[in-house]
């Protein structure tokens, strides 16, 4: 069975990180997470982040210039991999769609994120991505 690819943005603005707290599922509700989503079939890894950060964020596919890999994959199960990537805000302002709310914050607010725990795996990488 193929590995399904997830991705997810660490969305960078000057000094802060986007972050977007969890709807669902139950045990994850509340919860903080970099946003992002399946890869399709057919779509590169990039291009399916740009759209599912407009379709969660309200921002154009052109507000967003998506950069390079961020850490290593992440497992999430036998068939999922998680796997981030920089990303640039271009311009816009990213509006809570998909998610409960929404927040920047800096490199030293990181570890007091309640992050989910596949994107904890990111910390260190993310704080040396500003």
């Amino acid at each position: 069975m193929p590995t399904q690819i997830v991705v997810a943005g660490a969305v960078i603005s000057g000094p802060t990180l986007l972050v977007a707290q969890r709807v669902r599922p139950p045990e994850l509700a509340g919860r903080w997470e970099l946003p992002g989503g399946k890869v399709g079939p057919g779509e590169t890894e990039r291009d399916a982040l740009a759209r599912e950060l407009a379709e969660e964020l309200g921002l154009e596919v052109t507000d967003v210039a998506v950069g390079e890999r961020l850490g290593d994959d992440i497992p999430l199960n036998g068939t999922t991999t998680l796997r981030a990537y920089r990303v640039r805000l271009i311009r816009g302002e990213p509006c809570a769609r998909d998610h409960q709310a929404l927040r920047w914050v800096t490199a030293h607010e990181l570890d007091e994120v309640d992050w989910v725990p596949a994107d904890r795996g990111w910390l260190k990488d993310l704080a040396q991505a500003f």
